[in-house]
């Protein structure tokens, strides 16, 4: 492995590529992950019951991804509907606006919009409002990770609808924002019905109807522009290594795109209602990118070699929880010790690739301007 000050880029969210990769993008227009090209977030809708006018629904979403997982504020998922259905109630999640309800009388519904977007509840939310895997403010973990915290459910009245499996019309126009974008949905494909056992496991009840809704995620759809930077360095190095002169862009000479730390500005520009955007605010630095990663070499012996990585954060409007880092490398196959994290190899292509993918996973959080320090050793 060459030392010194080289340095490179990537384009990831929390997610570094320490080797280059060669992309080509896919010509349908689903969305794609080169390093999980199976992954994806499965939405489910059961119909558990009829109403006068409708259905009872609840709604699960499950992420199969490997290693992309949805921290804080959470997902938002929208949907527009086929007719003119509205949703009389919630649990475990809300609409974001109720929208024109003015055309009833008596009982409002919980939202009249031709496009609602749902999020989760949050922790604390009082149990006459919950249903299982809610209530959560949004974060959902990995199968791969954490298998118990990889789903989130809500449950939803909706009326002026069918109330037959011939008359309901599906959903369509999914979208999922985690919280930001990069996801891509499909149309929704009614399958066979979910069978549900009660707790026992002696009796099993089914769902009127079900469909699925299949969601992919490419970093390319997320950012036009890298969010994050790499600089290799080694021992040799007299200074620290930083990441190139405009990375991730190049600062704005009347510096609108950026914030300085420390400026009376930085509470209004972050905090309040509406003030989430989904796009990074970063501190003004020469690279300009929310995080910074920092690879470098202490020790290079002929039996092994050491490495500490560095993670910085930048962003302002985000404090990374749950977070993950994923670098792809020949030797990594041959770890012998690890402080400070803990990794799963990941083979997105099978185990007959001989370059293995190294996913550390996390319990810690980096707030701005913090850091997070890890080592390795290799053979």
């Amino acid at each position: 492995m060459a030392t010194g000050g080289r340095r490179v880029t990537c384009c990831c969210a929390a997610v570094l590529l320490a080797a280059a990769l060669l992309l080509s993008a896919p010509e349908a227009t689903e969305a794609y992950d080169s390093l999980d090209p199976n992954g994806n977030i499965t939405i489910k809708w059961d119909v558990m019951h009829w109403t006068p006018d409708g259905y009872v629904a609840v709604v699960t979403m499950h992420n199969y991804e490997q290693f992309r997982h949805i921290g804080a504020p959470g997902w938002r998922l929208g949907w527009t509907w086929a007719e003119q259905e509205v949703i009389w109630s919630m649990a475990g999640a809300q609409a974001t606006e109720q929208g024109d309800c003015s055309r009833f009388k008596g009982n409002i519904p919980h939202s009249c919009k031709k496009d609602p977007v749902v999020v989760d509840l949050l922790p604390g939310t009082p149990y006459n409002m919950q249903i299982a895997n809610c209530c959560k403010g949004g974060v959902m973990s990995t199968f791969t990770q954490d298998p118990a915290n990889a789903a989130s459910s809500f449950q939803l009245s909706v009326g002026l609808a069918g109330t037959t499996t011939e008359a309901v019309k599906l959903p369509k126009n999914f979208t999922l924002r985690n919280p930001g974008p990069g996801y891509t949905c499909g149309r929704a494909i009614v399958g066979k019905p979910s069978v549900f056992f009660t707790a026992d496991g002696r009796r099993a009840t089914r769902a009127f109807m079900t469909w699925k809704v299949t969601c992919t995620y490419s970093q390319f759809l997320a950012q036009k522009v890298p969010s994050c930077c790499v600089s290799l360095s080694s021992s040799y190095n007299s200074t620290a290594v930083n990441c190139p002169t405009c990375s991730c862009g190049c600062p704005n000479p009347n510096g609108t795109d950026c914030v300085k730390k420390g400026s009376p500005h930085l509470g209004s520009a972050t905090g309040g209602p509406g003030k989430w955007s989904g796009q990074p605010l970063v501190e003004c630095t020469w690279h300009m990118c929310p995080v910074r990663i920092n690879w470098h070499v202490k020790q290079n012996y002929r039996d092994y070699w050491r490495v500490k990585i560095t993670i910085t954060n930048f962003n302002f409007r985000m404090n990374y929880t749950e977070w993950n880092l994923v670098v792809q490398h020949p030797n990594f196959d041959n770890i012998t010790q690890l402080f400070g994290l803990n990794y799963k190899p990941l083979t997105p292509f099978g185990g007959g690739i001989s370059k293995q993918t190294f996913a550390p996973f996390f319990k810690k959080k980096i707030k701005n301007e913090h850091s997070s320090l890890l080592s390795l050793s290799l053979m």
